[in-house]
């Protein structure tokens, strides 16, 4: 687990490489604090950064970047690649020798025998770059699922590669301008869509993609896309689902480094601990964050479920002051804004003060399972607007009186959704949402930024209508998993826990295990409640079960109304609804914090 950096070019810098390089690697330094490298080829234009994280083979022989056994490819690696002792198996049978225990050379070698035909192979989490000096090409791939980050540039005459945005811009000296257009969608979601970022000149390699860069060129295409598995009917389906969901615990395991746990006293994050349990994984540490609102903590539950495992539990109680003075912290190390990730971050730190460089986090379970209320929430709108526009002119005339005159947030969202054609993702994202496109402009127009007319690049033009419940329940998971989660969960649980030099493990977020838990039918995957984990896993116990669903959040709204209402009043004016919510609020400060680091 790491940081990587890269720049390859054919035109002559005002700077060497080596020093933008330099700028790049400690802009990534808290990502990989046990060791650093360089690697820089002057003639041909090409330098690769890295910073490590030890977690596989602890020695210095995994130093990156790392060249192959004959010199001819460089590579630099962030991830880890949890089949790796597998892959390395294969190859010996075949000849091919080792000099290091790392997933790193497995890379490598697979690279060298197979080309981008190794990535639906490889089962982990990954963005890599390889730079092959003979043809004078680079390689990169990301993770089918996103939970490794990866931003490139085309600036310069060349190409420049980063895991996060702000070490991106520090190959660059000159003003990066805003893109409006994911401002706007920041806004209206409260996360960037990928591939976007807010820099226009800056973008992300989409998850489940690889690219090319050859003399300028630069290609990518997708190599997996996920809910194209077909369902199939099975006997004993609780049975089945245990046996992957122990599988894919054992494969998060693979560590040279103890392996500790994020335990929210949710269903998620318990399951985990009862399936570790159930592997014989002993003397585990867990940890969890309490705050002061008994509504919102789950820390008793947490903590006796900890003690019910025979864990090592640790946690820490936040009120608004405590939170506030890690709150600037947090705030230095936002890569883009979102309206979350502060709870990542303070459970990181946490971990990282008891010596943890591996963490487990329960991340993905309400996206496969139907944890959410979008799950029925979103169906029941979208066939209520859906006739409603069977109506001609009725739908765009309410729909305008209700986003002008309603005085609710959620039913404004509504009424601008009635002012253009429905569709199952517009549907969800209303539901979703923060603010209406209007409002947003609003907001663009008091940062002197101008949009004429809203267009979400993350809003497909037509999209086929899901024709049943069944239908429905796939629809909202893939929006789940490929909006919410990729566009906010994933990018916020990386940079927040790696801003400690910690790794974040989600072995509910697993191409192998959705693979195979997608071969179930809809409506036997999301059952209310989580029915299906909950059959899969009784080690679960009934006091976590009994409880409402509340999730792993903070009293914002409380402490933005009082402790921190002085920070956030500098960013008020920027909004130009006259009763914002405290999210509205939340959002835009956000933002705004943001902008200013980019001053």
């Amino acid at each position: 687990m790491c940081g990587i950096a890269g720049i390859i070019t054919t035109d002559p810098w005002s700077d060497s490489l080596t020093a933008a390089l330099t700028r790049m690697q400690a802009a990534l330094r808290h990502r990989g604090p046990d060791d650093q490298g360089l690697w820089v080829d002057p003639a041909a234009g090409v330098g690769l950064a890295h910073t490590r994280l030890a977690i596989l083979d602890l020695s210095p022989t995994g130093h990156q970047p790392m060249a192959s056994a004959d010199g001819r490819y460089q590579i630099v690696f962030n991830g880890e690649i949890y089949n790796f002792r597998e892959l390395r198996a294969s190859l010996e049978e075949e000849g091919v020798s080792f000099q290091t225990e790392t997933d790193t050379e497995v890379l490598l070698q697979l690279f060298q025998r197979d080309g981008a035909a190794m990535l639906p192979k490889l089962r982990g989490m990954f963005a890599f770059c390889i730079w092959d000096r003979e043809t004078k090409e680079a390689f990169l791939a990301r993770d089918p699922l996103g939970i490794k980050p990866l931003y490139y540039s085309l600036q310069r005459g060349g190409f420049q590669f980063a895991s996060e945005l702000q070490a991106l811009q520090r190959a660059h000296d000159q003003h990066q301008s805003l893109d409006a257009q994911t401002v706007c969608d920041f806004l209206t979601q409260g996360s960037v869509p990928e591939p976007a970022t807010l820099l226009r000149s800056m973008r992300q390699l989409p998850a489940g993609h690889c690219a090319q860069w050859r003399v300028g060129r630069f290609v990518s295409q997708a190599y997996w896309q996920p809910f194209q598995t077909k369902t199939a009917q099975d006997a004993q389906p609780a049975k089945s689902l245990r046996a992957t969901l122990l599988d894919t615990v054992e494969a998060h395991f693979v560590s040279d480094v103890p392996v500790g746990l994020f335990l929210s006293g949710g269903i998620d994050s318990t399951a985990l601990l009862g399936l570790a349990s159930a592997l014989g994984k002993t003397d585990l540490q867990t940890f969890s964050i309490g705050v002061d609102q008994h509504d919102l903590d789950e820390s008793s539950l947490a903590k006796r479920t900890a003690h019910h495992f025979g864990s090592r539990h640790h946690q820490q109680t936040l009120d608004a002051n405590s939170a506030q003075a890690l709150f600037h912290q947090f705030l230095h190390h936002g890569d883009q804004p979102s309206v979350d990730g502060f709870n990542s971050f303070v459970v990181s730190a946490l971990a990282r003060a008891h010596g943890m460089k591996v963490v487990l986090s329960g991340l993905g379970g309400d996206e496969l399972f139907g944890g959410y209320p979008s799950f029925t929430k979103v169906p029941q709108i979208a066939t209520w607007l859906r006739r409603l526009q069977r109506l001609p002119l009725l739908p765009h005339a309410l729909g305008k009186r209700v986003e002008q005159r309603s005085a609710k947030s959620p039913s404004q969202r509504i009424g601008a959704l009635l002012q253009q054609p429905v569709s199952p993702t517009a549907c969800w994202r209303a539901f979703r949402g923060l603010m209406t496109p209007s409002q947003a402009l609003g907001v663009l127009d008091r940062l002197g930024l101008r949009l004429e007319q809203p267009n979400s690049k993350s809003i497909p033009a037509s999209e086929p209508w899901p024709d049943s419940t069944t239908a429905w329940l796939n629809e909202v998971s893939r929006l789940e998993i490929t909006s919410y989660m990729r566009n906010q969960l994933l990018r916020d649980s990386d940079v927040m826990s790696m801003a400690h030099g910690l790794e974040l493990r989600v072995p509910l977020v697993d191409r192998v295990l959705l693979e195979r838990v997608l071969q179930m039918p809809p409506q036997e995957r999301c059952l209310p409640g989580k029915a299906a984990l909950i059959q899969a896993v009784p080690e679960i116990p009934k006091w976590v079960l009994e409880q409402r669903k509340r999730g792993f959040t903070f009293p914002y709204q409380r402490w933005l109304e009082s402790d921190w209402s002085e920070s956030l009043k500098q960013s008020d004016p920027l909004l130009p609804m006259k009763n914002p919510t405290w999210y509205q609020r939340w959002a835009v400060f956000m933002l705004w914090r943001w902008l200013e680091k980019q001053r």
